[in-house]
């Protein structure tokens, strides 16, 4: 028996911008399926892609009937999406991982009402957030190795083009190029209106996502075992609580904060306009 192709809802963006939290949130639902955890349904998409696309087989095939074989991988490529979410009967299942925005066609073309939530937040709080992470676990390295490297150098290093932030960050200002049917598919959501009103945050949400209204109670939220924090070496925790708290803000050198403000100008214009940072 062929299983049903779910509704998809990636969860993608900056690290340390609430996409655990809204994962969390979005659990609540009755009518939505979400584990919250990164998921490898992405890179074995991508990998399947690529291994597929080097096989001579395959590549000999395509000469004989172009047409049948893209037919054959659209359909084995959708048969995984659904066989992963197999477990649930919930008409809508969320995955998360970053790489999902680099690659909105794809996912489009194999689950055509596929939507992506984007996760955003203002720039200093992230790498504030993430030193912070840093100087709780200061006795182990970053998984790339800066730790050696001065507060400066590892956050020019992190929002780089190939950068733990910067490579989000790249897709994110990439977004903008995609045509309309496609950027329609994005809903972008800023961390500190979340944390403001996550109420009305939600309403709009599960709006967009076309499913009836759901009251969350932010003060019993149910919780789970977070995703692995040791794989990151502490720096990227991962945790779930049972009630909505305040975010921390973070102090980050006035250096640093003008350097992100001048170099991603764009992001602030974009998602903050006319606010004072």
């Amino acid at each position: 028996m062929k299983a049903a192709l779910p509704r998809l809802v990636c969860v993608t963006g900056l690290p340390r911008a609430g996409s655990t939290f809204i994962c969390q949130l979005l659990d609540q639902h009755p009518a939505i399926y979400s584990p919250g955890h990164s998921s490898p349904l992405f890179p074995a998409l991508t990998g399947l892609r690529r291994e597929l696309s080097d096989d001579d087989f395959l590549l000999a095939q395509l000469d004989q009937g172009e047409a049948l074989v893209l037919e054959r991988l659209r359909r084995a490529y959708q048969g995984f999406v659904a066989g992963w979410f197999a477990e649930t009967d919930l008409p809508t299942v969320v995955d998360k991982n970053r790489g999902w925005l680099n690659q909105l066609e794809l996912l489009v073309h194999l689950v055509p009402d596929a939507k992506l939530i984007v996760c955003v937040r203002e720039l200093s709080q992230v790498w504030g957030s993430i030193e912070a992470q840093h100087r709780a676990s200061v006795l182990l390295d970053f998984p790339d190795h800066t730790a050696d490297l001065s507060q400066y150098a590892r956050a020019d290093r992190f929002f780089g083009p190939d950068g733990v932030v910067g490579f989000p960050l790249a897709a994110i200002e990439a977004s903008q190029d995609y045509p309309e049917p496609l950027r329609s598919r994005l809903f972008f959501l800023v961390f500190e209106h979340l944390m403001a009103d996550p109420k009305a945050v939600l309403a709009q949400l599960f709006g967009w996502l076309e499913l009836p209204p759901h009251d969350v109670a932010l003060d019993r939220l149910d919780t789970a075992p977070h995703e692995s924090d040791s794989y990151y070496r502490l720096k990227f925790r991962h945790r779930r609580h049972a009630t909505l708290r305040d975010p921390v803000i973070h102090d980050v050198p006035p250096r640093i904060v003008a350097e992100l403000e001048s170099k991603f100008e764009w992001f602030y214009k974009t998602f903050y306009p006319g606010e004072s940072k």
